[in-house]
């Protein structure tokens, strides 16, 4: 391509809702945690090279079919996942810093061995405030 030389109209997104392909043999609840494994979403786990895709906006019931034979559509934003135990818990003094996916509903505190769920904004008796991403 070559640079402009004259006005473009550049599609937009809003960079918060996505559909992604779901991953075959897998179910998908609302409310989630969804990773992107080679291009196919699933509910969040612990797992290196997992990418975040968001929080489900509806369950998915994809458990007997193929990859991409459903879709799921997810948001990004602020969400208040459950809190990691022990050397995993995220304190108010871990504002600011990144917390990982430990399943489909919990992050922690600790990466080894896991992919980065977003950053955390707040922490309270409920759980853990992330902004995924």
């Amino acid at each position: 391509m070559v640079a402009l030389t004259r006005d473009r109209n550049t599609p937009e997104r809003s960079g918060e809702d996505f559909a992604f392909p779901v991953a075959g043999g897998v179910q998908v609840f609302a409310g989630a945690l969804v990773v992107l494994e080679a291009g196919f979403a699933k509910p969040g786990e612990a797992g290196e090279g997992l990418a975040m895709a968001g929080r489900a906006e509806a369950q998915i019931d994809n458990r007997l079919g193929e990859d991409g034979d459903a879709h799921v559509r997810v948001r990004l934003g602020v969400f208040r996942f459950a809190n990691g135990e022990g050397a995993d818990r995220i304190e108010m003094t871990d504002v600011g810093s990144d917390a990982f996916v430990l399943d489909d509903q919990t992050v922690g505190k600790v990466g080894e061995g896991r992919s980065k769920a977003g950053r955390v904004m707040d922490v309270d008796a409920q759980g853990v405030w992330v902004k995924l991403g």
